[in-house]
């Protein structure tokens, strides 16, 4: 069952899918059914590969269907950390496609009439001045690479479009935008199918062993595959491949829902209907749901550990960006898990011959994962060069290993968190 969440409760009709329960073969296994495998399995498919994706709860059922729903471009470090890092030619290869992942979505939502609530324009609300510096540079870097939808807001612009008095400014980004993403996933496996791919929930793996071919076991079930992908991210099990366990760190992240406002109170807090996330390193993101709700979230509990209370995390966050929403009820509130890496840059690679993997989009998952899918199906045609930009960059380990990885996060994400409050 999908978690207890907004997007559960609002989910458009479908049908489940089967539990793999025989011995099968195929091109291309796929594992994980969130949406780096469905964004795979659906350019593979329609470039004619055999496809079989194996999920082990539900399509959507981690992060990909729990998130805030924001289509936020770029990735979870910008292009001139990027080139300060890797070089001008990693940051040119990678600076070229970071507003990809959204038109990725928008074609999806086009040409297969994917029901997911789809609306333009997402904004970066600066809290200080220090942070509407950067996001002054950040939008010349963007234009830079060819994005042409930004403006940039004082304080008097954001506050026509944000009911708060928080912001000093903001950029606003029309390219980006927000949808419902367990509907987004949900169609995407529609698509799956309608290209003959085929899709197996409650089918957990329980061990690969590579060869030729390879073989991927479920509990009831065997598939034999040329390519395997392991598209698991933070619910893939980490018995699985340890390799890729050891460079990454689960993270909880915590969402609301409130009661349905009414059409009034809802515009004077998003005029537009912009989605909206701030400047802070732990930041906070809200938006608008097609039936006037306020989703709103914010935080991040290292490890993946289940907060024992939801609204007490994200209550405060909520009213000290609208105060006039005190007393408001929620009708929903979960958790759900994305994948952190060190350096906060997705990581792709191959493991084996024929055995790829991509993981770690560090909260920008919605775009990156619909850049990926393409990027794989590149690759594995004989056109590498992009995914191998970002299989190239370092994959590095989180020190201290698997018992100091999250206390050595959090203390360091504590100091980000000061120097948020600090405004430095």
């Amino acid at each position: 069952m999908h978690v207890n969440s907004y997007y559960a409760a609002t989910a458009n009709p479908h049908d489940a899918w089967p539990q793999l329960e025989e011995s099968i073969q195929c091109d291309v296994c796929i594992i994980g059914g969130g949406f780096t495998g469905l964004s795979s399995a659906l350019f593979l498919t329609e470039a004619g590969y055999d496809v079989v994706l194996l999920e082990a709860a539900q399509v959507g059922f981690g992060a990909s269907g729990r998130n805030g729903g924001q289509v936020v471009n770029s990735y979870s470090r910008d292009v001139d950390v990027i080139e300060q890092r890797y070089g001008s030619e990693t940051a040119r290869l990678l600076g070229s496609m970071m507003f990809e992942g959204a038109e990725i979505i928008r074609d999806r939502i086009d040409r297969y009439a994917i029901d997911c609530d789809y609306r333009p324009g997402g904004i970066f609300a600066a809290l200080t001045p220090r942070q509407m510096q950067h996001l002054d540079a950040q939008s010349q870097r963007w234009r830079r690479y060819g994005n042409h939808q930004l403006e940039l807001l004082d304080r008097e612009a954001i506050r026509a479009e944000v009911g708060s008095d928080r912001y000093v400014g903001g950029l606003l980004d029309r390219s980006g935008g927000h949808i419902h993403p367990l509907n987004l996933a949900l169609g995407e496996a529609e698509a799956i199918r309608r290209h003959g791919g085929r899709i197996y929930e409650r089918s957990a793996v329980t061990s690969v062993q590579y060869g030729t071919p390879h073989r991927i076991s479920t509990e009831q079930g065997q598939v034999q595959a040329k390519f395997v992908i392991f598209a698991g991210n933070a619910y893939l099990a980490p018995h699985l491949e340890p390799r890729l366990a050891k460079k990454s760190l689960p993270c909880g992240s915590q969402i609301v829902a409130t009661e349905p406002l009414s059409a009034g109170v809802a515009r004077s807090l998003l005029t537009n209907n912009f989605c909206v996330e701030d400047c802070n390193y732990l930041l906070d993101y809200f938006r608008l749901t097609a039936d006037n709700r306020l989703l709103y979230g914010g935080g991040v509990v290292y490890g993946a550990r289940e907060p024992s209370d939801v609204d007490a995390l994200i209550r405060p966050k909520l009213l000290k960006t609208f105060p006039q929403l005190a007393g408001v009820k929620f009708d929903y509130a979960w958790s759900g898990n994305f994948l952190l890496t060190l350096s906060r840059m997705p990581q792709f690679g191959r493991l084996e011959n024929g055995v790829y993997y991509m993981q770690g989009d560090s909260g920008h998952g919605v775009t990156s994962t619909h850049l990926s899918g393409r990027l794989i199906a590149e690759a594995m045609r004989g056109d590498a060069e992009r995914f191998d930009a970002f299989a190239k960059l370092p994959h590095l380990p989180f020190p201290g290993g698997r018992t100091l990885r999250v206390p050595l996060t959090a203390i360091g994400a504590a100091w980000y968190a000061l120097r948020d409050r600090l405004g430095v």
